[in-house]
């Protein structure tokens, strides 16, 4: 929060602190500005108690890299009368009455406080690739909520989501997880099938992130999408026809986006085993914070990836 002194335009203020000398200062802490939009952190998916625990990580992950952030979570397809679960629309709506009432609040306190200005809340999509289908779903939302909000682009592709990729498949002992080759793992992949959704705008996305990854692991990486029918076969195939033996699903998904039983069909498919998705990796918190404050054209917090 800002200070009464400090400044009020829409930057991350930097709170005051005793100033340390010599070489080593430490920076100091970024906290969110005062009547800064709302992180609006929208979920695909059915809603379950598993996702929105993992939703709640991400989101904790974003308030810890920005103290003061006002973050909430919206859910795509969410009933609209479940108050467990709220629907994106009803999320925006209230963030946008919230934000308004605070504001009135203040003037009858007397309390000087400038008009919100801006947009009531910055929706991040909970996708690290782009799918036409849930971001036609998302503008609809944002449109019947009657706030105005700016909706954020997707997570990636990024350095970070191919450090992610890695963990998940050294985790699955599908990869060695040191890339200095010290030690050797008899299950590791000479092959990758990174598996996306989103048609064949996600795959060319995903080849980016792919490239990164094949460069850790020094073995092909082949991105396929498990919603094109037969995608998944015909690039095991691929691999197979160029030498790589020991094949290895890595989904290159969060998680709420993929259809239940999807993953276990395409491991099918492929003849392979897979790594798990990437779920509330640390990394995908802090790009959701970065879309954030890209999408309002503020610099974000020291540490926190560029985009």
């Amino acid at each position: 929060m800002s200070s009464p002194t400090g400044p009020a335009s829409g930057l991350p203020v930097r709170m005051p602190r005793p100033r340390q000398s010599g070489r080593h200062r430490r920076p100091e802490p970024v906290a969110a500005p005062e009547g800064a939009p709302a992180l609006v952190l929208a979920v695909p998916g059915t809603p379950s108690d598993a996702i929105r625990s993992l939703a709640e990580e991400v989101v904790s992950i974003a308030r810890s890299e920005l103290p003061g952030l006002d973050a909430a979570i919206g859910y795509l397809d969410a009933a609209p009368d479940d108050a467990e679960y709220p629907t994106l629309q009803a999320v925006l709506a209230y963030s946008a009455a919230v934000r308004t009432e605070r504001y009135e609040l203040a003037l009858a306190a007397g309390r000087e406080a400038s008009a919100p200005q801006g947009p009531d809340a910055v929706v991040v999509p909970l996708l690290v690739g782009p799918e036409s289908t849930l971001s036609l779903r998302i503008d609809k939302a944002v449109a019947e909520s009657g706030a105005t909000a700016k909706v954020a682009d997707v997570l990636g592709p990024h350095p970070l989501l191919a450090e992610a990729l890695h963990v998940r498949l050294s985790e699955a002992g599908l990869a060695r997880a040191d890339r200095a080759r010290l030690f050797t793992v008899a299950t590791a992949a000479d092959g990758i099938i990174l598996a996306t959704v989103g048609g064949e705008e996600a795959v060319q996305a995903a080849g980016i992130t792919g490239m990164l990854l094949a460069a850790r692991l020094a073995v092909p990486v082949m991105a396929a999408a498990l919603d094109q029918e037969g995608a998944i076969a015909a690039m095991a195939a691929q691999l197979r026809g160029s030498g790589s033996q020991q094949l290895a699903l890595a989904p290159y998904l969060v998680g709420p986006e993929l259809a239940e039983g999807r993953l276990a069909e395409a491991t099918r498919e492929a003849g392979c085993a897979s790594a798990d998705p990437l779920g509330a990796y640390p990394a995908i918190g802090k790009l959701v914070l970065t879309q954030y404050t890209a999408a309002l054209g503020i610099a974000a917090p020291q540490g926190t990836p560029a985009h």
